[in-house]
């Protein structure tokens, strides 16, 4: 989910702890284990093969994915493509418009649902699963714990969902396990704050449904019984995103409640805050350091969820909007996570590159979105405007917490790349992918479709075209080709698709395998833009090594221009590389086509390049 008001902002600046102004000194140290690839998937949206596509689109108009659709053909398919974690997106239940009143759920209000088929990230009951994923409804439970036995035979990990900053106004734990008391069971609501209380409330004050603008109508203005400009909330709650408004704005997250954590309206804390001497501390030091506070409720409520699905089988989790979550409660939680699981998969939305290293070092977070720093980058170069000469200096900003930030191009919240709002043509995706897999130790992530060139052009209804909706009931086309009723083969895609499928499968699969790329890093970027005719703005290179494997990657961004040079690798990698002056024969790992000789002479080294449009060449060296 993404800040979209400016209240978000102000309660972030509230709740968080000051951030340093310069990095940590002291590098993370590599670990041996070799590159992840995460395949975010929308767990309702993978299997749907109905093409009908009407905007606001019911289930039974528009169709909608099981858990089974993952069998274990698709799960293999994912794997070969290069894949070691699947994130399942949108699978705790959340608010949905469709009567399941035959399973114990309530109805949820149309006036406080995004969509028809709704947000993923207004969570209604965390112990329990979306019921339009299953089957059969009343074995949901079941039908998720055969989908994570089939995901780990086929060799994947599996990441879920995990929202802490809020839950859905209208949140319902209905099948909560033995001895957990519900979200705000037992709040004082006459008060504003009270620390352990799970909401903030604004006392004497009924919640009112938000104005709607721009022509929106919910439900795209089909009769409902619900959609009334009505929800009995007494009193009002404090809104998701921060907003103290009994009535909130449009633009407000007004289907959520603000979680809280201990930190009181003006911002101080109600907890202990954790001793600078920890950002240098493992899992174990946090766990005990916490283990004997008296914490706020909240805290160990959503400490007792992850426990749960970690009983459950999961492998991970995918934090959303971590920054808005004070970081303490991060070391807390996480520290709790890895004592049952040392090796589960931690991945936080964050987007302040200011706080990374805090939540990376005190909220021991594994990995972080790498969004305003490269993937921004990567994109103004892709759309024409930036320069290549930007991402040495993001990566070398980065070099202290570079395996820490996840790589992406695209997830359920950015612009699809085929999208005429991002570049409108996947191909240009291809060279910014080699770079964006290769560059850093960090784990790389792709959204399903991405692979085929989806371009998200559906007028879901409540979710618009560039980014494929999560909040509709919809089908995603060029996905769907892959699906081929459910053959998962290709066998309806374009050869053009097909392609662009084999791409990604060639770079990933070398990526999960690669031991250089695992190891060190340099930039050669500048000594070429410096010192080679030919070579610009447009090219990037950079060089990833081990102790037995050398690579040499060069990319070009242009879509229009070939490149013909002569390419230089300066004389202290050649030294670092331990290379005598001769001849060394270069393989091209992604296609094998390419024949090259690297030329070392007088302890430089050189290579004959004919780059074309949005090609991307990884030389390894053969000694």
């Amino acid at each position: 989910m993404r800040t979209i008001h400016g209240l978000v902002l102000f309660l972030t600046i509230v709740v968080l702890t000051s951030c340093k102004d310069k990095p940590d000194q002291k590098p993370t140290p590599r670990p041996m284990k070799k590159k992840e690839v995460v395949y975010q998937v929308f767990t309702r949206l993978f299997g749907n093969t109905n093409t009908t596509n009407k905007p606001w689109g019911t289930i039974e108009e528009n169709g909608v994915g099981k858990f089974a659709d993952f069998s274990n053909k698709a799960l293999t398919e994912i794997k070969d493509l290069g894949v070691t974690h699947i994130w399942y997106t949108g699978v705790p239940h959340h608010a949905v418009i469709r009567d399941y009143t035959d399973q114990g759920i309530s109805n949820d209000d149309p006036d406080v649902v995004k969509g028809r088929a709704g947000s993923p990230y207004a969570v209604k009951d965390y112990y329990n699963v979306n019921p339009d994923l299953a089957t059969a409804p009343s074995k949901r439970l079941e039908e998720f714990k055969q989908l994570i036995k089939r995901t780990h035979d086929a060799g994947l990990k599996i990441i879920i969902d995990i929202v802490p900053n809020h839950v859905a106004r209208n949140y319902e734990g209905k099948t909560n396990p033995e001895g957990v008391e519900d979200f705000g069971a037992s709040d004082d609501t006459s008060k504003e704050y009270d620390v352990n209380n799970n909401f903030y409330y604004i006392p004497g004050e009924a919640f009112k449904v938000p104005e709607w603008q721009d022509g929106y109508l919910p439900l795209g203005g089909d009769e409902n019984r619900l959609v009334d400009s009505k929800f009995k909330e007494i009193p009002a709650k404090w809104t998701g995103n921060g907003s103290r408004l009994a009535q909130p704005h449009f633009n407000d997250w007004y289907e959520t409640v603000k979680i809280n954590y201990g930190i009181r309206p003006d911002g101080t804390k109600d907890f202990e805050e954790l001793p600078e001497a920890y950002r240098q501390k493992d899992h174990k030091a946090h766990y005990e350091f916490w283990k004997d506070k008296t914490l706020p409720d909240s805290w160990h409520k959503f400490k007792d969820i992850t426990q749960y699905w970690l009983d459950f089988g999961v492998d991970g989790f995918r934090f959303d909007m971590a920054e808005m979550v004070p970081v303490e409660f991060w070391s807390y939680l996480n520290s709790n996570i890895k004592m049952k699981n040392p090796d589960a998969f931690l991945l936080a939305e964050v987007y302040n590159p200011s706080l990374y290293r805090d939540y990376i070092h005190q909220g021991k977070m594994d990995y972080l979105y790498d969004k305003v720093e490269l993937y921004d980058s990567i994109k103004h170069i892709m759309k024409g405007y930036g320069w290549t000469d930007h991402i040495p200096v993001v990566q070398k900003g980065m070099a202290d917490i570079e395996h820490h930030m996840l790589h992406f191009l695209e997830n359920h919240d950015e612009q699809r790349i085929a999208s005429p709002d991002f570049v409108g043509n996947a191909q240009l995706g291809k060279p910014a992918m080699v770079v964006s897999a290769t560059l850093s130790t960090s784990p790389t992530m792709i959204y399903f479709g991405q692979e085929v060139g989806e371009s998200g052009a559906e007028d879901a209804g409540f979710g618009k075209p560039t980014r494929t909706s999560i909040f509709d009931y919809i089908g995603v086309p060029h996905h769907q080709r892959w699906v081929n009723n459910k053959k998962f083969d290709g066998g309806q895609l374009s050869e053009e698709e097909k392609s662009l499928r084999d791409f990604y499968k060639r770079l990933l699969n070398f990526t999960i395998n690669s031991e250089a790329l695992m190891g060190e890093y340099q930039e050669i970027h500048f000594h070429n833009k410096d010192n080679t005719d030919g070579y610009d703005h447009r090219v990037l290179s950079y060089v990833r090594w081990s102790e037995n494997e050398k690579l040499i990657i060069i990319s070009n961004f242009d879509e229009h221009k070939s490149y013909y040079f002569d390419f230089k690798i300066p004389g202290d990698v050649i030294a670092k590389w331990e290379l005598t002056d001769g001849d060394y024969p270069l393989t091209e790992v992604l296609y094998g086509e390419i024949k090259k000789k690297l030329l070392v002479s007088d302890g430089q080294g050189h290579i004959q390049v004919e780059l074309e449009p949005l090609q991307s060449y990884i030389y390894k060296v053969k000694e």
